[in-house]
């Protein structure tokens, strides 16, 4: 059975990589116009939400 388990730095690695793929993916078909009108919103909520989040983290740093 110890064959099968996966350590935890390697899933971490690949799933990071199924999801850069991903972003990479999105990036090319939002900048061909190709993503639905619901999909560049939830895009552009997710972005503003992450920058939010980044903008909470440097104000507490500071």
């Amino acid at each position: 059975m110890n064959g099968e388990i996966i350590p935890r730095d390697q899933a971490i690695a690949a799933a990071r990589a199924v999801l850069d793929r991903a972003r990479v993916r999105i990036a090319r078909d939002r900048a061909a116009g190709r993503l639905s009108p619901e999909h560049e919103l939830i895009c552009r909520r997710l972005e503003r939400e992450q920058a939010r989040r980044e903008q909470a983290v440097h104000r507490a740093a500071a």
